[in-house]
């Protein structure tokens, strides 16, 4: 039997923020429990990651065996076999948030899967492996995942232009988004060009938050004092903050006007990485002081469970902060913290996150098809 909707979330939701879970498994799909967040949790999309798969894979192998071990004796290898796993969970999801995306008409009901981030700065091979996931997931609803790195950009523009939704990931700097968005903005006039209906193109720009504070705290406990210690906390939400100022200044341009009147739709900040890593902080404020409406905020479940038991959503909480945000990074920088370092850091650092968990991913698959 469903219970009623979460109220908080409920609230959240009637914001105009919408929630997507940062987790994915064959059991909650298979068991209803992803169904049933839907309708409990006003959950309307889902996000992956290679940890998420080596997760579910490593914690889940009664549901991933038998195919898996079909598809050893087949001789598929490692990442043929990755391919196949994920693009089916991936597929499945899709299919329990159908009704939601038709509901919708597209916008939300969404399930984003990656392109192997060993290819983070390799254009041409982004591009293709990402028409690939395209067809082979083979539903209108899937997002796939490119990142922003430098050669990610061109792809984006590349794959947006063959008529496939994307869900670009690891942004960190207001600069590198706003590179973003002349991507997606360059590859719908391609998509244009090529014929596609701009309308069933969509996409999220997947905005790094928790990181960015983990990054500027050590400094600023590194620098020390009575002005650092003030500052801890700050740098993330007023990043984030900055960005949704960008946003805002984009869609008041000539450039998206004239793609809005060809049918174009906008590409939403998604707020990403949303769990605290401090104890210190509210497991919540990642989501409370990141409300506004036309954002997605991508929750673990930890964070979800945390705003549905917590208090009050506001309305909105970023109108207005555009100028205390850049005041804080105003502070950040004059005690000596290089903004654009921390940027250059935190975006080495994730493709190097991403491939180690690609890599803990393969080494997972390759010990159960052995054992299969």
């Amino acid at each position: 039997m469903t219970s009623a909707p979460n109220p908080r979330l409920v609230a959240l939701t009637d914001a105009g923020v919408s929630a997507w879970l940062d987790d994915l498994d064959r059991h909650r799909i298979e068991s209803g429990d992803l169904a049933r967040l839907v309708d409990e949790l006003c959950i309307r999309g889902v996000t992956t990651n290679p940890t998420i798969f080596d997760k579910a894979i490593s914690s889940g192998a009664a549901a991933y065996a038998d195919q898996l071990a079909g598809l050893s004796a087949g001789g598929a290898d490692v990442d043929a076999i990755i391919r196949v796993l994920t693009t089916d969970d991936v597929r499945a999801a899709c299919d329990v948030f159908e009704p939601l995306w038709r509901s919708s008409n597209g916008v939300d009901g969404r399930v984003s899967i990656e392109v192997d981030p060993r290819l983070a700065d390799d254009t041409d091979a982004t591009i293709a492996q990402a028409k690939e996931l395209w067809a082979t997931v083979d539903r209108p609803n899937v997002l796939i995942k490119v990142p922003a790195t430098p050669a990610g950009l061109p792809a984006i523009t590349a794959v947006i232009g063959s008529g496939i939704s994307v869900n670009v990931t690891l942004i960190f700097s207001v600069e590198r988004y706003r590179e973003v968005v002349d991507a997606y903005s360059a590859g719908l006039e391609l998509a244009d060009a090529n014929e596609h209906d701009l309308s069933t193109i969509h996409s999220v720009a997947s905005f790094f938050v928790s990181r960015i504070d983990t990054e500027v705290d050590n400094r600023l406990r590194t620098v020390g004092g009575p002005a650092a210690e003030a500052l801890l906390g700050k740098a993330a939400v007023a990043n984030a903050r900055l960005a949704w100022a960008a946003h805002q200044q984009g869609l008041a341009g000539d450039r998206w006007r004239a793609l809005a009147a060809r049918g174009a739709t906008v590409q939403r900040p998604l707020w990403a990485s949303t769990g605290v890593k401090d104890p210190a902080y509210s497991p919540t404020m990642y989501v409370v002081d990141l409300v506004a409406r036309g954002c997605v905020n991508t929750m673990p479940e930890a964070t979800l469970d945390a705003v549905a038991a917590g208090g009050p959503v506001p309305a909105d909480s970023i109108s207005g902060t555009e100028a205390a945000s850049a005041a804080v990074w105003e502070s950040i920088a004059a005690l000596g913290i290089d903004a654009a370092d921390v940027f250059a850091t935190l975006e080495h650092e994730g493709v190097t996150k991403f491939i180690d968990s690609w890599e803990q991913l393969r080494a997972t698959v390759g010990a159960a098809a052995k054992g299969a």
